[in-house]
Protein backbone atom coordinates (compact mmCIF):
# COMPACT_ATOMS: atom_id res chain seq x y z
CA UNK A 1 0.00 0.00 0.00
CA UNK A 2 1.37 3.35 -1.22
CA UNK A 3 0.61 5.70 1.80
CA UNK A 4 0.17 9.84 0.92
CA UNK A 5 1.43 11.60 3.85
CA UNK A 6 -0.28 14.67 2.83
CA UNK A 7 -3.58 12.81 3.85
CA UNK A 8 -2.16 12.52 6.98
CA UNK A 9 -1.88 16.19 7.04
CA UNK A 10 -5.04 17.00 5.76
CA UNK A 11 -6.70 14.21 8.05
CA UNK A 12 -5.36 16.46 11.15
CA UNK A 13 -6.56 19.31 9.28
CA UNK A 14 -10.15 17.93 9.37
CA UNK A 15 -10.04 16.53 13.14
CA UNK A 16 -8.66 20.02 14.40
CA UNK A 17 -11.15 22.35 12.58
CA UNK A 18 -13.77 19.70 12.82
CA UNK A 19 -15.20 21.11 9.07
CA UNK A 20 -14.17 20.63 5.60
CA UNK A 21 -14.48 24.81 5.09
CA UNK A 22 -12.23 25.41 7.98
CA UNK A 23 -9.95 22.45 7.49
CA UNK A 24 -9.90 23.64 3.24
CA UNK A 25 -8.92 27.23 4.75
CA UNK A 26 -6.25 26.02 7.06
CA UNK A 27 -4.40 24.62 4.47
CA UNK A 28 -5.13 27.28 1.85
CA UNK A 29 -7.03 24.66 -0.49
CA UNK A 30 -10.36 25.00 -1.95
CA UNK A 31 -13.32 23.03 -0.44
CA UNK A 32 -14.17 21.06 -3.39
CA UNK A 33 -10.42 20.24 -3.02
CA UNK A 34 -10.49 19.13 0.67
CA UNK A 35 -13.63 17.21 0.27
CA UNK A 36 -12.31 15.06 -2.82
CA UNK A 37 -9.17 14.49 0.43
CA UNK A 38 -12.06 13.55 2.62
CA UNK A 39 -13.05 10.88 0.24
CA UNK A 40 -9.58 9.60 -0.33
CA UNK A 41 -8.91 9.47 3.50
CA UNK A 42 -13.05 7.45 4.08
CA UNK A 43 -11.42 5.04 1.62
CA UNK A 44 -7.73 4.50 3.31
CA UNK A 45 -9.23 4.00 6.72
CA UNK A 46 -12.28 2.42 5.63
CA UNK A 47 -14.39 4.77 8.00
CA UNK A 48 -16.52 7.82 7.53
CA UNK A 49 -14.12 10.28 10.10
CA UNK A 50 -16.41 13.18 9.87
CA UNK A 51 -20.51 12.55 9.42
CA UNK A 52 -23.07 15.16 9.23
CA UNK A 53 -25.28 16.54 12.16
CA UNK A 54 -27.31 18.94 11.10
CA UNK A 55 -25.83 21.85 9.82
CA UNK A 56 -22.56 20.58 11.73
CA UNK A 57 -19.46 17.74 11.44
CA UNK A 58 -19.47 15.58 14.09
CA UNK A 59 -15.90 13.06 14.63
CA UNK A 60 -16.68 9.32 14.60
CA UNK A 61 -15.59 7.23 17.38
CA UNK A 62 -12.55 6.06 15.32
CA UNK A 63 -11.88 9.47 14.26
CA UNK A 64 -12.13 11.00 17.98
CA UNK A 65 -9.47 8.01 18.91
CA UNK A 66 -6.96 8.25 16.50
CA UNK A 67 -6.97 12.33 16.64
CA UNK A 68 -4.32 12.64 19.29
CA UNK A 69 -1.79 10.23 17.50
CA UNK A 70 -2.72 11.47 13.90
CA UNK A 71 -1.69 15.41 15.29
CA UNK A 72 1.80 13.53 16.87
CA UNK A 73 2.70 11.46 13.57
CA UNK A 74 1.80 15.01 11.52
CA UNK A 75 4.31 17.21 13.99
CA UNK A 76 7.27 14.28 13.89
CA UNK A 77 6.60 14.70 9.70
CA UNK A 78 7.43 18.68 9.90
CA UNK A 79 10.22 18.40 12.85
CA UNK A 80 12.24 15.21 10.52
CA UNK A 81 12.11 17.49 7.36
CA UNK A 82 12.59 20.95 8.31
CA UNK A 83 16.28 21.71 7.61
CA UNK A 84 18.74 22.67 10.04
CA UNK A 85 20.36 25.32 9.94
CA UNK A 86 22.74 27.78 11.72
CA UNK A 87 20.64 30.72 12.99
CA UNK A 88 21.43 34.07 11.08
CA UNK A 89 19.97 36.70 12.73
CA UNK A 90 20.85 39.41 10.82
CA UNK A 91 19.06 38.49 8.05
CA UNK A 92 15.74 36.47 9.94
CA UNK A 93 12.93 37.03 8.56
CA UNK A 94 9.92 35.11 10.79
CA UNK A 95 6.87 36.89 12.45
CA UNK A 96 6.14 35.73 16.00
CA UNK A 97 2.74 35.28 17.97
CA UNK A 98 3.00 36.14 21.61
CA UNK A 99 -0.01 36.19 23.75
CA UNK A 100 1.03 38.13 26.79
CA UNK A 101 -1.35 39.34 29.83
CA UNK A 102 -1.72 42.55 29.62
CA UNK A 103 0.59 43.56 32.52
CA UNK A 104 3.45 41.32 31.12
CA UNK A 105 2.96 43.12 27.54
CA UNK A 106 2.94 46.98 29.13
CA UNK A 107 5.43 45.77 31.23
CA UNK A 108 7.93 43.56 29.64
CA UNK A 109 7.14 44.15 26.22
CA UNK A 110 9.14 47.25 25.04
CA UNK A 111 12.14 46.03 26.38
CA UNK A 112 11.15 42.65 24.63
CA UNK A 113 11.12 44.66 21.72
CA UNK A 114 13.59 46.52 21.78
CA UNK A 115 16.14 43.91 21.71
CA UNK A 116 14.49 41.90 19.28
CA UNK A 117 14.68 45.03 16.88
CA UNK A 118 18.43 45.23 17.64
CA UNK A 119 19.38 41.92 17.09
CA UNK A 120 16.86 40.87 14.28
CA UNK A 121 15.43 44.01 12.44
CA UNK A 122 13.48 41.40 9.96
CA UNK A 123 12.06 40.00 12.97
CA UNK A 124 8.08 41.05 13.75
CA UNK A 125 6.19 40.43 17.14
CA UNK A 126 2.90 40.20 17.50
CA UNK A 127 1.36 40.85 20.44
CA UNK A 128 -2.72 39.48 20.95
CA UNK A 129 -4.91 39.83 23.83
CA UNK A 130 -5.91 36.94 25.99
CA UNK A 131 -8.98 35.43 25.63
CA UNK A 132 -12.11 35.39 27.42
CA UNK A 133 -11.95 31.26 27.52
CA UNK A 134 -8.98 29.27 26.95
CA UNK A 135 -8.01 28.49 23.45
CA UNK A 136 -5.70 25.62 22.23
CA UNK A 137 -3.61 27.96 20.38
CA UNK A 138 -0.21 26.75 20.91
CA UNK A 139 -1.12 23.00 19.91
CA UNK A 140 -2.86 24.89 16.83
CA UNK A 141 0.26 26.74 16.11
CA UNK A 142 -1.70 30.14 15.91
CA UNK A 143 0.33 30.99 19.07
CA UNK A 144 4.01 30.97 19.49
CA UNK A 145 4.85 31.84 23.10
CA UNK A 146 2.38 32.65 25.86
CA UNK A 147 3.20 34.31 29.16
CA UNK A 148 1.11 34.51 32.13
CA UNK A 149 -0.02 33.29 35.89
CA UNK A 150 -1.11 29.71 34.91
CA UNK A 151 0.90 26.73 34.74
CA UNK A 152 -0.07 24.20 31.08
CA UNK A 153 -1.64 21.48 32.16
CA UNK A 154 -1.10 19.50 28.32
CA UNK A 155 2.18 17.51 28.55
CA UNK A 156 3.00 18.90 25.16
CA UNK A 157 2.96 21.95 26.16
CA UNK A 158 6.41 22.80 27.65
CA UNK A 159 6.90 25.76 30.21
CA UNK A 160 9.45 27.80 32.46
CA UNK A 161 8.83 29.88 35.66
CA UNK A 162 10.47 33.16 34.39
CA UNK A 163 10.25 35.66 37.34
CA UNK A 164 7.30 36.10 40.11
CA UNK A 165 5.27 39.34 40.55
CA UNK A 166 2.81 40.50 42.92
CA UNK A 167 -0.09 42.10 43.68
CA UNK A 168 -0.24 45.94 44.20
CA UNK A 169 -2.99 48.42 44.53
CA UNK A 170 -3.57 51.53 42.33
CA UNK A 171 -5.87 54.65 43.61
CA UNK A 172 -6.31 58.12 42.31
CA UNK A 173 -4.06 60.77 43.91
CA UNK A 174 -5.89 61.83 47.02
CA UNK A 175 -8.19 58.82 47.20
CA UNK A 176 -9.39 57.84 51.05
CA UNK A 177 -7.15 55.20 51.81
CA UNK A 178 -3.90 57.30 50.73
CA UNK A 179 -4.79 58.93 54.03
CA UNK A 180 -3.32 57.09 57.28
CA UNK A 181 -2.60 53.51 57.51
CA UNK A 182 -4.07 51.04 55.01
CA UNK A 183 -5.51 48.31 57.51
CA UNK A 184 -7.65 44.85 55.63
CA UNK A 185 -10.75 46.76 57.50
CA UNK A 186 -10.02 49.85 55.49
CA UNK A 187 -8.98 48.25 52.41
CA UNK A 188 -12.30 46.24 52.37
CA UNK A 189 -14.41 48.93 53.21
CA UNK A 190 -13.51 50.83 49.55
CA UNK A 191 -15.26 49.89 46.56
CA UNK A 192 -13.64 48.02 44.07
CA UNK A 193 -13.07 46.92 40.76
CA UNK A 194 -12.27 43.69 40.03
CA UNK A 195 -9.82 42.47 36.58
CA UNK A 196 -10.98 39.39 34.47
CA UNK A 197 -11.36 38.86 31.14
CA UNK A 198 -14.39 36.47 31.81
CA UNK A 199 -16.23 39.42 34.06
CA UNK A 200 -16.17 37.59 37.16
CA UNK A 201 -16.78 40.08 39.93
CA UNK A 202 -14.58 38.03 42.81
CA UNK A 203 -11.17 36.46 42.81
CA UNK A 204 -8.97 35.16 45.13
CA UNK A 205 -8.82 38.31 47.40
CA UNK A 206 -12.03 37.75 48.49
CA UNK A 207 -11.09 34.44 50.09
CA UNK A 208 -8.00 36.40 51.69
CA UNK A 209 -10.56 38.86 53.12
CA UNK A 210 -13.34 35.99 54.17
CA UNK A 211 -10.60 34.21 56.04
CA UNK A 212 -10.41 37.29 58.43
CA UNK A 213 -14.39 37.73 58.71
CA UNK A 214 -14.00 40.95 56.00
CA UNK A 215 -16.18 40.92 52.49
CA UNK A 216 -15.90 43.96 49.80
CA UNK A 217 -17.73 45.64 47.44
CA UNK A 218 -17.21 45.26 44.23
CA UNK A 219 -18.73 47.29 41.93
CA UNK A 220 -17.37 46.44 38.16
CA UNK A 221 -14.84 44.00 36.40
CA UNK A 222 -13.02 45.06 33.89
CA UNK A 223 -11.35 42.57 31.17
CA UNK A 224 -7.56 43.92 31.29
CA UNK A 225 -5.04 45.79 33.59
CA UNK A 226 -5.04 48.95 31.69
CA UNK A 227 -8.90 49.45 30.97
CA UNK A 228 -9.45 48.89 35.09
CA UNK A 229 -7.14 52.01 35.79
CA UNK A 230 -8.52 53.88 33.23
CA UNK A 231 -11.91 53.77 35.40
CA UNK A 232 -9.77 54.21 38.90
CA UNK A 233 -8.38 57.21 37.83
CA UNK A 234 -11.52 59.39 37.31
CA UNK A 235 -13.45 57.48 40.05
CA UNK A 236 -12.77 56.43 43.99
CA UNK A 237 -12.20 53.05 43.19
CA UNK A 238 -9.37 50.61 44.00
CA UNK A 239 -7.85 47.67 42.08
CA UNK A 240 -5.33 45.14 42.60
CA UNK A 241 -3.02 45.03 39.91
CA UNK A 242 0.59 43.16 39.25
CA UNK A 243 3.27 45.39 40.75
CA UNK A 244 4.39 45.29 36.93
CA UNK A 245 2.09 47.71 36.55
CA UNK A 246 3.66 50.52 38.34
CA UNK A 247 7.05 49.91 35.98
CA UNK A 248 5.32 49.92 33.15
CA UNK A 249 4.34 53.11 30.69
CA UNK A 250 0.76 52.55 32.63
CA UNK A 251 2.28 54.51 35.67
CA UNK A 252 1.82 57.64 33.45
CA UNK A 253 -1.45 57.69 34.49
CA UNK A 254 -0.94 59.49 37.50
CA UNK A 255 -2.59 56.99 39.84
CA UNK A 256 -0.94 56.33 43.18
CA UNK A 257 0.17 52.33 44.15
CA UNK A 258 -0.13 51.17 47.69
CA UNK A 259 1.00 47.60 49.43
CA UNK A 260 -1.84 44.99 49.81
CA UNK A 261 -2.84 44.52 52.80
CA UNK A 262 -3.61 40.80 52.95
CA UNK A 263 -1.65 37.95 52.89
CA UNK A 264 -1.14 36.77 49.10
CA UNK A 265 1.06 34.40 47.28
CA UNK A 266 3.85 35.63 44.53
CA UNK A 267 2.38 35.56 40.80
CA UNK A 268 4.17 33.32 39.19
CA UNK A 269 4.98 34.02 35.38
CA UNK A 270 4.89 30.96 33.47
CA UNK A 271 7.00 30.98 29.48
CA UNK A 272 5.20 28.42 27.59
CA UNK A 273 5.61 27.42 24.40
CA UNK A 274 4.26 23.79 22.35
CA UNK A 275 6.97 20.95 22.14
CA UNK A 276 7.51 21.44 18.50
CA UNK A 277 9.75 24.63 18.87
CA UNK A 278 11.84 23.01 21.32
CA UNK A 279 14.66 22.25 18.15
CA UNK A 280 13.60 25.41 16.47
CA UNK A 281 16.85 27.73 16.93
CA UNK A 282 15.36 31.00 16.14
CA UNK A 283 12.01 30.17 18.80
CA UNK A 284 15.03 29.38 21.27
CA UNK A 285 16.42 32.36 20.57
CA UNK A 286 13.27 34.13 21.18
CA UNK A 287 12.54 32.37 24.35
CA UNK A 288 15.99 33.78 25.66
CA UNK A 289 15.19 37.54 24.79
CA UNK A 290 11.83 37.05 26.62
CA UNK A 291 12.91 35.31 29.78
CA UNK A 292 15.88 38.04 30.04
CA UNK A 293 13.15 41.05 29.32
CA UNK A 294 10.86 39.43 32.53
CA UNK A 295 13.77 38.99 34.36
CA UNK A 296 15.06 43.24 33.70
CA UNK A 297 11.46 44.23 34.86
CA UNK A 298 10.84 41.58 37.51
CA UNK A 299 14.19 42.47 39.18
CA UNK A 300 13.35 44.80 42.43
CA UNK A 301 14.67 48.37 41.93
CA UNK A 302 17.85 49.13 44.29
CA UNK A 303 17.10 50.52 47.38
CA UNK A 304 19.00 54.04 47.88
CA UNK A 305 22.06 54.44 50.24
CA UNK A 306 20.12 55.74 52.93
CA UNK A 307 17.65 52.96 53.42
CA UNK A 308 20.51 50.31 53.53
Amino acid sequence: MQLDLNLLTALDALLEEGSVAGAAARLQVSSPAMSRTLGRIRRATGDQILVRTGRTMTATPHAVAIRAQVHALVQQAQAVLAPQRSLDLAVLERTFTLKWHDALTSACGPVLLAAVRSQAPGVRLRFVAEASTDTPDLRRGEVDLEAGSNEPALPEIHHENAGHDHLVIAVRPGHPLTDGPLTPDRYAAAHHITVSRRGRLSDPIDDALAAQGLRRHVVAAAPTAAAALQLVGNNDLVVAVPGLISRSPLAGLGLRTLPLPLDMPAIPIHLAWHQRYDGDRAHAWLRDQARTAIHTVCRPPARPETER
